[in-house]
């Protein structure tokens, strides 16, 4: 099923599960301390409501994704090629 078409329970858990990502990413790669990389991710995966007409369209990456933007900027997969796949920890962390 498509991300714009999960019920709550469904958008609940991806969104947990990109935010537990994204953290993971800040701490190990960015640097940010626990509270902060929580934080980060609690800026960057915001609850949407049901009706919010693009609802979920920040899951169309993995988080992994977003905090490299984050961290190295625009180009990292070609400046840093080796960051282009995430590491196993990141799925153990993320699909936790």
């Amino acid at each position: 099923m498509a991300w714009h078409a999960w019920d709550e329970d469904e958008y609940l858990a991806c969104l947990q599960s990109e935010r537990r990502g994204y953290a993971w990413v800040m701490r190990r790669y960015g640097d940010l301390t626990p509270v902060e990389a929580e934080a980060a991710a609690l800026e960057h995966y915001p609850y949407e409501a049901s009706d919010a007409p693009y609802r979920g369209l920040v899951f169309h990456d993995h988080s992994w994704h977003w905090a490299m933007l984050k961290i190295h900027g625009d180009s990292y997969w070609r400046e840093r090629p080796e960051l282009v796949d995430p590491p196993p920890e990141y799925w153990a962390v993320s699909d936790a």
